[in-house]
């Protein structure tokens, strides 16, 4: 049976590692083609050295799939980014804009002691970078033929719990997250009359290298751990599934929505 995504072009960012990883493995394992771009191709150090890429990984699974390095808090970039996909692939169905940093992952500051540095910085990448990821998938999406269902296109941002609440010590990350879903829900709003889909994931307290120095300390793994009801830290699979759901027509009446995989952690 063809999966879920049979013969879909997705970009995602950040697939270097962590949950983008995850997305473009399970994505691909659905059927779809990868555009996997982040700032570098070699996984960060949550895999052993010497770990093949992502797109090498996609092709273990005979899939198929391209690398293109961006930044994506440069506007150029991004938009070359989606050009490129076009160029490869004839069409962007499935945008997942994931990069994101986490400086306050080892160093968080009250608000009176932090950085304007830190937050210029973390609201480039994560809030700056998922609105011109969503701005030029867009653009590319409004304009090509609809699939059989409908729809042109489906763009995923990659949110937070900490968009949805607070935390001590994390202005810049919170501020961030907290504007991804404010623009998740005005881009569902301007790209419904061509039948974009756009919704955000709001991950629990996951591991990846981009948080390891931070659970790593015993005592705080063991708070984080008691504040989820499922009792654990999130995988980054478990974020990738809910993403797979999110680019199918399974999701075909879903649009605007912020959606917690998170071990329970909202409900406390």
């Amino acid at each position: 049976m063809p999966g879920r995504l049979h013969s879909k072009t997705a970009i995602i960012t950040g697939s270097s590692s962590g949950i983008g990883r995850a997305t473009a493995l399970a994505y691909a394992r659905e059927g779809a083609q990868i555009v996997c771009s982040d700032v570098r191709e070699q996984p960060l150090n949550d895999r052993p050295e010497g770990t093949s890429t992502t797109v090498q990984e996609i092709e273990k699974l005979g899939g198929k799939a391209m690398f293109v390095k961006c930044d994506t808090s440069k506007a150029a970039e991004v938009e070359d980014l989606v050009r490129r996909a076009v160029e490869w692939a004839g069409r962007v169905d499935v945008m997942v804009n994931n990069a994101g940093i986490a400086l306050e992952a080892t160093d968080p500051r009250p608000v009176w002691d932090y950085p304007e540095s830190y937050f210029d910085a973390t609201l480039a990448v994560n809030l700056k970078g998922v609105f011109l990821g969503t701005k030029y998938a867009a653009l590319q999406m409004k304009g090509q033929a609809p699939l059989p269902s409908g729809d042109r296109g489906w763009i995923i941002n990659i949110s937070s719990i900490l968009g949805l609440n607070g935390t001590p010590g994390n202005s810049g990350y919170v501020a961030s997250k907290h504007g991804v879903l404010g623009l998740t829900k005005t881009a569902a709003w301007d790209c419904a009359e061509c039948r974009v889909h756009v919704n955000a994931i709001c991950p629990g307290y996951t591991a990846t290298s981009m948080t390891s120095p931070f659970w790593d300390k015993a005592d705080v793994r063991e708070k984080l751990e008691r504040m989820h009801p499922f009792r654990g830290l999130g995988e980054a699979e478990d974020i990738a599934r809910a993403a797979v759901f999110l680019a199918s027509e399974d999701a075909g009446w879903v649009t605007g929505v912020a959606l917690p995989v998170d071990g329970g952690y909202s409900c406390m």
